[in-house]
Order: structure tokens, then C-alpha cells, then sequence
């Protein structure tokens, strides 16, 4: 057998439902296969400090840290759950974990799947063909205008004095001014610019026309930090000369993603731009229930579905699972890559196998797909057409 333990953190809302879909994955796997996962399941989130007074239990991190060999997050933030300094209740749990493990990678595949309809203009139909969207999105996750505040919350996670930045003066402004530095470094933006080429290698192109694009996105006519950013990705950008070299401003990608998707094979962006258009990017797929993620460093990561903690949909087994069903794929796919297991990345196209086989079939839909089937539902019935293909 080969033992990897998983640190399960179900958070708030809808996330401790779609942690229960995510683990029946996991059991398939463990059942009919030599890999067995020790989960270990941690209660966190805005909920948890209400009824605690503590985001997480004292050591949770140096758990994840220390103990888990990959982490799964199913949703942070819960009403009126905010902390003394006006931080969401929780951060130091998502944001701590991004910060304090330098994962520096947000990754967000971003692919359509047969069968999948668009709600455009009120009802659902069919805007793009499968196949039309299939690109990968890597967001900086460290630094950039959320630079501030995830230092605080790992200093808050690891018991530490908050960070605060430094104080600065902007001439011209009057009465009461609030800020968030912007920083974006040369080091930063070499190893999320390194990983955005890597995962192009293991591409086979955009859609559209089988081209190996690697695109940069930013705002380089008009700020520093991006022109920085814009440098460093021509600097590695010579080095993979088989590599088409591709920019896009901010504002206009966030025209050109959905009127040409299938333009688009890997693109890597800042922190800010990058959390915007992904979630534009989850249009393209079906929806923010469509929508995985990893967020990844050197050593660690950790993988969650991107919908958030939808507190009007808690408790009522309605919402997707699927993305977080997609995020034990993409862990699975990490997890193989990291220890040289081919048998876990196979296990991960299995994965992703099912829900396309599922979302084919068309049987049972959740709302955000025109369906009324229940998110358990969902999840039973992927898990076994895994467990078929497993067999």
C-alpha cells in the first residue's frame, strides 16, 4: 500500500457538503487501488470561530504543513463572521495556508465538457462547443494587491504579530485615504512564469488551431509592477522558443476570453487580474460549480472548488459538486507528478473521464445546469462510474 494522509478542511456553507462528494472520491480510490489516504478532517472557517472563537484548532497548520501530504478546502466564509481588525473570519485558513506555504500558483483549468449548457440571457442554451474551451489560467498568489493581507493572515496562523504595510503619503489626496500596496517582484514572477511554460509542455494546444500558446496577461502600458512582470515573462519566454508568445491586456481579455476562447492555451497572469478574469473564465465551463482549483508551491498544495461557502444554498444538498470532485482530479494529477506515480496520474484521468462521462449522459443535472438532481446525488453517481472504470 502507499499512504498519503490528506488534511480535509470542509470551512463553511456549502463546503462541508461538497468536502462529503470530494472524500467518496477519495474511498473509491482507496477501494480499488494500492493507495490508501489517511483523511484527517479539520473544522475551520467563519462558523467554526463563532461557536469556537477559533478560525481553526491551535496546530492546524503546522498539520497541513508538516503532516498532510496534499490539503483539500471546501469553502471559507460564513455571515457576519469577521474578525476584531475587519478581516474575514477563516483567512488565516485559505489566505494563511496560500502565504505561509508559498503557494504561489493559483491553477485553474478552465475546460468545457459535452453536454454542458450556458445560462445566457436568462435560460440555458448552447454558446460553445465542447472542445472550443480548454485553457489553463495561472493566477500569482502571493503577492499583488492581496500582498498585505495574506502576510497577515499567516502571521495570524503561525501566532504571529500581524503585518501591517508601511505607512505612505499620496500628495494631491485629501480627508481619509485607505490603500493596499501593489508588489510584484522579479523572483515571484519568474516561478509562476517557469510553471506556466511547464504546464504548456504537457499540452497539446489551444483548441482553436493546435497552436502551443503561452499568453501573458497584465496592464503594462500603465504600471510598473506589470511592467516588471511583462519583462520577466519575455526573459523566460526565450528560452521555449517552440512557444508561441502571446499578451493581452487585462481589459481586453476580459473581451477577447469570451468571444474567442479557443484561443487560449495557457495563460499566466498577476494576483488581482488573475482572480477576476478566472471567474469570468467559469462562464466559459458552465458556471462557478464547473470550477476547480489548485493553489501549488515547490513542496505543497492544496485543491478547492472556487464557488465559495454560498451560504443561501447551505444545507440543502442542491449545489455542483463537480468542481470539487475536479479538485481531487487535479490532486491526484499533483500528487503523482510530486512522487513519480504514473498510477495516480492515470487515476486522475479516470477521474476526469467520469464527469465527462456524467455530464454526457445529461440524466441528472444540479440547478446551476437546468437540472434538479442533488448534489449527492451527483456525487454517488460519479463515484460509480469511477468505480466501473476502476474495476
Amino acid at each position: 500500500m502507499a499512504d498519503y494522509t490528506i488534511a480535509i478542511l470542509p470551512g463553511d456553507g456549502v463546503g462541508r457538503e461538497v468536502s462529503v462528494e470530494a472524500m467518496k472520491i477519495l474511498e473509491v480510490i482507496q477501494n480499488h487501488s494500492k493507495y490508501n489516504f489517511d483523511m484527517k478532517v479539520i473544522p475551520c472557517g467563519g462558523q467554526n470561530y463563532l461557536e469556537t472563537g477559533e478560525e481553526w484548532a491551535e496546530g492546524s497548520f503546522e498539520f497541513c504543513r508538516d503532516e498532510a501530504d496534499a490539503i483539500f478546502l471546501g469553502a471559507i466564509g460564513y455571515p457576519g463572521a469577521r474578525l476584531p481588525n475587519g478581516d474575514l473570519a477563516g483567512g488565516s485558513v485559505i489566505l494563511g495556508l496560500r502565504s505561509g506555504l508559498e503557494l504561489y500558483a493559483n491553477v485553474r483549468p478552465i475546460k468545457l465538457y459535452e453536454g454542458v449548457p450556458h445560462k445566457i440571457h436568462g435560460k440555458f442554451t448552447q454558446i460553445w462547443e465542447a472542445g472550443m474551451v480548454d485553457m489553463v489560467v495561472l493566477r500569482e498568489n502571493t503577492e499583488g494587491l492581496y500582498h498585505a493581507l495574506l502576510r497577515r493572515s499567516a502571521d495570524r496562523a503561525l501566532g504571529r504579530e500581524a503585518y501591517e504595510p508601511p505607512a505612505m503619503q499620496f500628495p494631491g489626496l485629501d480627508g481619509e485615504v485607505a490603500y493596499d500596496p501593489r508588489p510584484i517582484s522579479a523572483n515571484g514572477s519568474k516561478r509562476i512564469i517557469d510553471m506556466a511554460f511547464d504546464i504548456a509542455n504537457r499540452r497539446k494546444g489551444a483548441p482553436g488551431d493546435g497552436v502551443n500558446r503561452v499568453t501573458c496577461v497584465d496592464k503594462s502600458n500603465v504600471t510598473r509592477g506589470c511592467q516588471l512582470f511583462r519583462r520577466v515573462f519575455d526573459e523566460i519566454g526565450e528560452k521555449h522558443p517552440d512557444k508561441e508568445l502571446d499578451y493581452s491586456y487585462i481589459d481586453a481579455f476580459m473581451q477577447w476570453i469570451t468571444r474567442n476562447p479557443e484561443h487560449y492555451n495557457v495563460v499566466v497572469t498577476s494576483n488581482m487580474f488573475g482572480d477576476i478574469s478566472t471567474d469570468l473564465g467559469a462562464v466559459l465551463q458552465g458556471g462557478m460549480g464547473m470550477a476547480a482549483s489548485g493553489n501549488i508551491g515547490d513542496e505543497h498544495a492544496f485543491f478547492e472548488p472556487v464557488h465559495g461557502s454560498a451560504p443561501k444554498h447551505a444545507g440543502l444538498d442542491r449545489v455542483n459538486p463537480i468542481a470539487s470532485i475536479n479538485s481531487i482530479q487535479m490532486m491526484m494529477d499533483w500528487l503523482g507528478r510530486k512522487h513519480g506515480e504514473d498510477e495516480l496520474i492515470a487515476i486522475g484521468k479516470l477521474i476526469d473521464e467520469s464527469v465527462a462521462q456524467h455530464l454526457t449522459d445529461g440524466d441528472m443535472l444540479t440547478y446551476d445546469l437546468g437540472g434538479d438532481a442533488k448534489c449527492s446525488e451527483v456525487g454517488d453517481a460519479i463515484a460509480k462510474i469511477l468505480t466501473e472504470k476502476m474495476n
